[in-house]
């Protein structure tokens, strides 16, 4: 079980936000000096007392009283960050921070505003679900002893309580997700119809085509070619023509003749879409019928002809054919709109008090620019 496969599921159950490494450290609060004994005392000096090391934690938010501190938001860089493959240099690393940040603070706003209505509506996850949910990640990485799920946590940097929490994160903001938003999703048979109206192209199977090559390759003398060579290649093309308008089987004739690697199948290409053959290409069949062959043409490697095999024309699917396929982009567009909806009122609803200013610019830029949030976990 490679480590990526593991992550590939757990990253379907768990925020993104993930992190599998520690932020860097907040430092300490600067110490007094220890306290010195006056130099003359008849008594002794009481002992100094201890000097204590404490580690305030820098508060970016409060979200109805729950915050999100600077080492939150650090975990929520790296765990964005570690997705990415390539190696960033100093400044690329900078960059790529400044670009993800906007998107991390809104994602954590919204998360614990989901999270703090899934338990007004009392949602909580029962250790049987949580087992399920663990029995599944086992059974799709194929983890089946208790020692090979340890050392794939491990490989991930969570322990079993770290996986617990953030599953049952996003397992409450699923339930919300349903309960309060896409159950009260409904799609009418009105909106079904303008979609398919406004969109027949997505339902659309493209015209293709399917064709024979037959190429005759020419001889050739280091990087000179052979005059003589190159006109014989070219009379025996011209001569396959001639067989092949005359009623030859074409796959016969490739088999015989051709020296192209699609010999093997009869010289079959395709099929294709129209989109996908080269303009050369394209203009050489115009006007070809089923059967039909190419005059010859000169390529780098020698002199082909291509017969076209077959076509067909476009295929729309009707309403009634398409109504599963339309019924699911009408819900997805509509879940899309309503979650923006539903998770812009909470919101608008919450106390969000900020104590970072830059911070605070970033989150409402980006809630400024993008009105309708992701749905998490999808």
């Amino acid at each position: 079980m490679s480590k990526t496969m593991f992550g590939l599921i757990v990253a379907a159950l768990v925020p993104v936000s993930l992190s599998a490494q520690p932020p860097p450290p907040v430092p300490p609060v600067a110490q007094a000096p220890p306290v010195q004994a006056p130099p003359a005392q008849t008594a002794p000096a009481a002992p100094a007392p201890a000097a204590k090391t404490e580690i305030l934690e820098q508060i970016l938010v409060k979200v109805n009283g729950d915050i999100i501190t600077k080492t939150d938001l650090e975990a929520r860089q790296v765990g964005v960050l570690r997705q990415r493959t390539q190696q960033l240099s100093d400044e690329e690393l900078r960059r790529a921070i400044a670009e993800v940040t906007p998107d991390i603070l809104v994602d954590a706003v919204d998360e614990i505003l989901l999270l703090q209505r899934g338990k007004e509506l009392g949602y909580k996850v029962t250790d049987e679900q949580f087992k399920r949910v663990i029995e599944n990640i086992r059974k799709e990485n194929k983890l089946e002893s208790d020692e090979q799920f340890a050392a794939a946590l491990k490989q991930e940097g969570l322990s079993i309580e770290q996986l617990r929490k953030n599953l049952e994160k996003q397992m409450v903001i699923n339930q919300v997700q349903q309960a309060e938003v896409f159950a009260k999703l409904g799609i009418s048979d009105e909106e079904a119809q303008a979609y398919y109206n406004a969109h027949k192209a997505e339902f659309t199977t493209a015209a293709s085509i399917t064709l024979r090559e037959l190429l005759v390759a020419v001889k050739t003398e280091g990087k000179s070619i052979n005059v003589a060579a190159d006109e014989a290649a070219r009379s025996k093309a011209e001569t396959v023509v001639t067989r092949a308008r005359a009623g030859e089987s074409f796959a016969t004739l490739v088999a015989e003749l051709s020296d192209a690697p699609s010999k093997a199948n009869g010289g079959v290409v395709g099929p294709l879409s129209l989109e996908e053959l080269d303009p050369g290409v394209r203009k050489l069949i115009e006007g070809l019928k089923p059967g039909g062959v190419t005059d010859v043409f000169r390529t780098p490697t020698g002199y082909a002809l291509i017969q076209l095999e077959s076509s067909t024309d476009p295929v729309i699917k009707t309403f009634e054919a398409a109504r599963d396929d339309i019924a699911q982009k009408v819900y997805e567009g509509k879940r899309a709109a309503e979650f923006g909806k539903y998770v812009t009122k909470l919101r608008g609803d919450a106390i969000i008090e900020w104590k970072n200013e830059a911070m605070r610019k970033l989150y409402f830029a980006r809630t400024a620019a993008v009105p309708a949030p992701k749905t998490p976990g999808l």
